[in-house]
């Protein structure tokens, strides 16, 4: 019995067009940092770091931990120093990033509906970003407050996506077994990677997004105005 719903954001619940959104993002960020180096080079170092970080085999290091390990490195200053400039961007114009969200199903009642049928909640992004940053994200569908069991944030988790290990630890620390969850997510590589392990998957179809490296057919697929009909028949 599907007891946990694992939903990837950016592009599921979020209705954002992620390369679109990531440029908006390195720009704003880059610009607190022109004093200090040029923003087409903080940009390849930052995005250089993000890989290091995705690519990450070693389970004794946090997702953060590798982050803060590679960049400042890369960019020839401290973490001391580069992390308050972090932090101020997030509090600041990170926000405004999220003014032009569009209209699109209302997804608190999506999630609430599920909650209410007994489901625990998990938000099982990939997670590069700080806890902070996902809720902000949250946010901007309103979805911020709700009870999730988790957001897999890149303070906790060890793997990123599309790493089976990524998935392996959401079953660990949710301790739960694979055929307790359903993953639910728009990018084939990323989300449908956790059926490897026994997880029940749903591809949502709005902002598809398959790269053709995995051939995997889902349980189940439907649109995100179609997600609450599925998730009512698995009670």
């Amino acid at each position: 019995m599907i007891k946990h719903l694992l939903f990837d954001l950016d592009g599921t619940l979020l209705p954002l067009d992620l390369d679109f959104f990531f440029q908006n993002y390195l720009s704003a960020l880059s610009a607190k940092f022109t004093t200090f180096i040029p923003a087409s080079e903080f940009k390849e170092k930052l995005i250089a770091s993000t890989m290091v970080m995705v690519q990450n085999q070693d389970p004794n290091l946090t997702n953060e931990e590798v982050f803060w390990q590679d960049f400042p490195a890369r960019v020839g200053f401290s973490r001391s120093f580069l992390e308050p400039i972090f932090l101020r961007f997030y509090q600041n114009e990170y926000c405004a990033l999220g003014k032009n969200i569009p209209a699109t199903h209302p997804v608190r009642e999506l999630l609430t509906f599920a909650l209410a049928k007994g489901f625990k909640l998990t938000i099982a992004t990939n997670p590069i970003f700080p806890h902070y940053a996902l809720v902000e994200r949250l946010a901007w569908i309103n979805c911020h407050d709700l009870p999730y069991e988790m957001i897999t944030a890149m303070e906790r988790m060890h793997f990123c996506k599309p790493n089976p290990a990524y998935y392996q630890e959401v079953l660990d620390l949710l301790g739960a077994q694979a055929e307790e969850c359903l993953m639910i997510g728009n990018d084939v590589e990323e989300d449908l990677v956790a059926a490897t392990l026994g997880i029940k998957t749903c591809l949502v179809t709005d902002l598809l997004i398959s790269r053709g490296k995995l051939q995997i057919e889902p349980d189940y697929r439907c649109r995100l105005n179609e997600l609450k009909t599925v998730i009512a028949s698995l009670r």
